[in-house]
């Protein structure tokens, strides 16, 4: 089954965040506090996924408050942070959604991704994801994380799905 046929049953999209959502980068300020780089692009497709009725989750093995607010700001309830192991929430979310593996993507960029990857529906991956992650992926963005890779791959399913010509033309029109 190709990439976009697996795209077309997509209920639920769950997010890593650092190589995902961020660049993957750790930028310290002179006081050594951490910051993140998020890209705005990405957010506008996660409201479009959510506008779509696809639902989405994260699932990040860091603990972070930047990241923290930044999924609050898009409305994302199932936020799983500082989890090295993510099979079990994703587990969760299949339970309380009702769904099956098949209506799952996946977006991951290194090896603590693969259990879940190997799972999904849709198994995605970023543009410079580790070769292994890269291997079990049935679609690798042209973009790398933090840099409008989770847009791509939003614009990917709702193109699958036909929802991305109705969301254009809300801006076009």
């Amino acid at each position: 089954m190709s990439a976009r046929q697996r795209a077309e049953n997509i209920k639920l999209l769950i997010l890593d965040v650092d190589g995902v959502l961020t660049d993957g980068g750790l930028y310290y300020d002179h006081e050594g506090n951490v910051m993140k780089r998020f890209n705005v692009q990405d957010g506008l497709g996660i409201k479009f996924a959510q506008k779509a009725g696809i639902e989405l989750a994260v699932i990040t093995g860091l603990n972070h408050g930047a990241v923290e607010k930044r999924v609050s700001e898009l409305g994302i309830t199932d936020y799983y942070p500082g989890q090295r192991e993510k099979l079990p929430f994703y587990e969760k979310l299949l339970k309380d959604k009702g769904l099956k593996d098949a209506e799952v993507a996946y977006i991951g960029d290194d090896w603590i991704d693969a259990p879940v990857m190997l799972r999904v529906g849709l198994p995605m991956a970023v543009k410079n994801a580790q070769p292994e992650i890269c291997g079990i992926s049935k679609w690798i963005s042209s973009r790398e994380g933090g840099h409008g890779a989770v847009r791509e791959a939003v614009s990917f399913i709702l193109d699958a799905q036909g929802k991305l010509s109705e969301i254009w033309k809300e801006w076009a029109d």
